[in-house]
């Protein structure tokens, strides 16, 4: 080589090196890195298990069906012949079945979120030798197959939410979020229809109409949905006020309404469906509706039966095909905190039940029955003693929309990252935590309850938050405290505030001298500015005046900006919409209006200060929430948007409350961070369901209450 080329090879590898450490160290242009909290997901290690419907139930009885990876749910047994799925699947050169002589597989389609991003699986479970499923063992070992069944093909190459999935023949029925109606507040699920062994895919579900749970009948021929129809999401968070709509599973055509208000659909035959709905008495009961043979099929037609008995609440039904002995449903009774399996004899009508002779200290979601009865399935909390992983991440990769973009949940609230990148502060509360962003050194610098982080961008070591109660009136003794978390005396905070009055979220300014929080001193919460390190003994002014709620402010890296959510636009509303002012008080603008009693809350502005980021409820609701964990808010999901309110882009899909984002200061590579905390699976079942009808019953859960993350503090 010559040594003019010599010396542009060493160039061209020299700079290809700085290009490579600038990806992976620096935010890029059109990037960065995102890192939010989703309520509780971080503590969800779901599997699902099953148990046989005639056997008594036992923990040697009880198999868990998926492999511990991620978070496992909602799952199907399909009816279809296991060789039939291998022959459609698009990778089935990859897979290797145990041969001929094998017996059946247990089969099992469900949502997991692996790899960073939901998905539908497929696994197959063979067992060494022949045997009844009724009677396997939770100590035999199977040789497991698996695939998923969608790839982002199937979803125009976009990140989605997946639910409620059933194969039918050679389709796969499911719920998907890729989809975006283009109006505020207006949910992006829908139903659709893929075939495995082409990959097209039809939507099922209108345009502009949204529908969740799908349940297709025996024949294939029809599904059942709940759907808002037209009416459109209303704005709950408990109960949803769906109906029932059935329509041909070939193209979503012969779409007619058939029982008003009801939700969770699911068929014994082709006329005949269970539902769960509110009964007049409040109390949680599963319905069963038949259409007649006779005439058309409409709400005035339909017979409506309640068929589960008041004193306890069931819900999320479960049926097989031709079945009209037993269903399955998931209750909460009085006497327990604690969701669970139980079987309801339809011929005696009594409950039998099952997941409470197990773990009876585990709340349990969600059943489905196989086929021909024999067994039911569920999702739980995994343990440690089924080889389950206990490891639990730090920052868990989430698969991103945007080029050059990474997303991470964290554990905790309210995440900020140190000027250099190197060290996170978060909230668990009560207390604030720092740790190293690659997971060592947790130390709690704060013991106080306390919500909200950022760190001075000048002063090393330096960390804001709100010390008092959240979610509290005007005049509540909350107080902006500065923390020196690298000082390891107990006296490491200094109160910046001094009269008490909510004083809460604050945002220094980029040189690190001024400090921008919202306080309720005035009677109403508006923004005031202080002296960053004497507080308000130095000076305060004021920045915003008026009968309404500013709150959640964040300062822009150039100062010129600081963006805040507000009711300011319809005081008292309970809707909170995102706005800009300069620091002078000049400049108000809005920036997105959320919708009708809509929400957009915690905005963050890009290192660049280009971008902003935000949760909001601009996306709607994706599930029904009986269906999930509790969150306060079971919506929520995190958007960003340029500073002039355009270009607005979804990032998250999920049935959960995602909130109080942020972003780093450098490009975090999209990989998993664990840390040595040892994993727990911990979670509350929905508050609403401890409320016990005429019984002046309210049940607490085991872990106390858990904290709202988009919510107004």
């Amino acid at each position: 080589m010559k040594p003019q080329s010599l010396c542009i090879f060493f160039l061209l590898h020299f700079f290809a090196l700085l290009c490579t450490a600038a990806s992976e160290h620096e935010a890029p242009g059109t990037g960065g890195t995102i890192v939010f909290t989703t309520l509780g997901r971080s503590n969800y290690a779901w599997d699902i298990y099953t148990l046989p419907t005639s056997d008594p139930p036992s923990p040697s009885n009880e198999l868990r069906v998926t492999d511990g990876e991620s978070v496992n749910f909602n799952g199907h047994f399909p009816s279809t012949s296991p060789s039939s799925v291998l022959s459609l699947l698009h990778n089935r050169s990859l897979i290797r079945t145990p041969g001929p002589q094998a017996p059946p597989p247990l089969q099992l389609v469900y949502v997991t979120e692996r790899n960073g991003m939901p998905n539908i699986y497929y696994d197959a479970l063979y067992y060494g030798a022949p045997g009844s499923t009724r009677s396997r063992s939770a100590l035999e070992v199977p040789v497991r197959l698996q695939a998923p069944l969608l790839g982002l093909e199937e979803s125009k190459n976009r990140v989605s939410m997946k639910d409620r999935p059933s194969l039918s023949g050679e389709n796969l029925i499911y719920v998907s979020t890729h989809e975006d109606p283009g109006e505020p507040r207006t949910s992006w699920a829908a139903v659709y229809s893929t075939h495995l062994g082409t990959g097209l895919t039809r939507r099922l579900t209108p345009s502009g109409i949204a529908d969740f749970s799908p349940a297709v009948s025996p024949s294939g021929v029809w599904t059942a949905v709940a759907s808002y129809g037209k009416e459109g999401w209303g704005g709950e968070v408990e109960e949803l006020s769906t109906d029932i709509y059935v329509f041909l599973t070939r193209d979503g055509t012969h779409r007619v309404k058939v029982v008003e208000h009801g939700g969770w659909p699911c068929w014994v035959d082709d006329s005949t469906l269970y539902l769960h709905r509110r009964s007049e008495d409040q109390w949680i009961s599963v319905y069963k509706a038949t259409f007649p043979k006779d005439k058309p099929v409409s709400t005035e037609s339909v017979t409506i039966q309640r068929v589960t008995p008041p004193g306890l609440h069931a819900f999320t039904p479960a049926t097989s095909p031709g079945n009209h002995k037993f269903i399955a449903v998931a209750t909460r009774r009085p006497n327990s905190s604690f969701r669970h399996i139980e079987l309801f004899d339809t011929v005696k009508n009594e409950f039998i039940e099952l997941t409470r002779h197990v773990s009876p200290t585990t709340h349990h979601l969600n059943p489905f029955i196989s086929p021909d009865s024999a067994r039911v399935g569920y999702h739980k909390c995994r343990g440690e003693s089924n080889g389950a992983k206990a490891t639990q991440l730090l920052l868990e990769n989430v698969k991103s929309p945007v080029p050059n973009l990474s997303l991470f949940r964290m554990y905790g609230s309210f995440p900020s990252f140190s000027p250099a990148g190197d060290r996170i502060a978060y909230v668990d509360f009560p207390g604030v935590y720092v740790v190293n962003r690659d997971g060592s050194n947790l130390r709690q610098v704060f013991h106080l309850n306390a919500f909200g982080s950022a760190w001075d961008p000048v002063r090393k070591g330096i960390v804001y938050t709100s010390a008092g109660p959240e979610f509290s009136s005007v005049s509540t003794e909350v107080d902006i405290v500065s923390i020196n978390v690298d000082d390891v005396e107990q006296s490491n905070y200094k109160r910046l505030t001094i009269d008490g009055k909510n004083n809460a979220f604050p945002s220094p300014s980029p040189d690190g001298k001024r400090i921008v929080f919202r306080s309720g001193r005035s009677g109403h919460k508006n923004l005031y500015i202080m002296d960053a390190i004497e507080g308000e003994t130095s000076w305060i002014e004021r920045l915003t005046d008026g009968p309404w709620t500013d709150t959640m402010c964040n300062w822009s890296p150039d100062g010129d900006w600081i963006a805040f959510s507000s009711d300011r636009h319809d005081p008292g509303s309970g809707s909170f919409e995102l706005y800009m002012i300069h620091p002078n008080g000049t400049g108000l603008r809005r920036l997105l209006r959320s919708g009708s009693s809509g929400r957009v809350n915690h905005p963050s502005f890009r290192p660049d200060g280009k971008l902003l980021v935000f949760t909001t409820d601009y996306g709607g609701i994706s599930a029904e929430p009986i269906s999930n964990p509790h969150h306060y808010q079971p919506y929520g999901e995190i958007f960003t948007m340029k500073l002039d309110g355009s270009d607005l882009k979804r990032l998250t899909h999920n049935s959960y409350e995602d909130g109080t984002p942020t972003w780093a200061p450098l490009y975090i590579n999209p990989v998993d961070v664990e840390w040595p905390r040892k994993g727990e699976c911990a979670f509350e079942d929905c508050h609403w369901l401890n409320e016990m009808p005429g019984r002046g019953i309210k049940l607490v859960g085991p872990w106390g209450l858990a904290k709202p993350q988009c919510g107004v503090f």
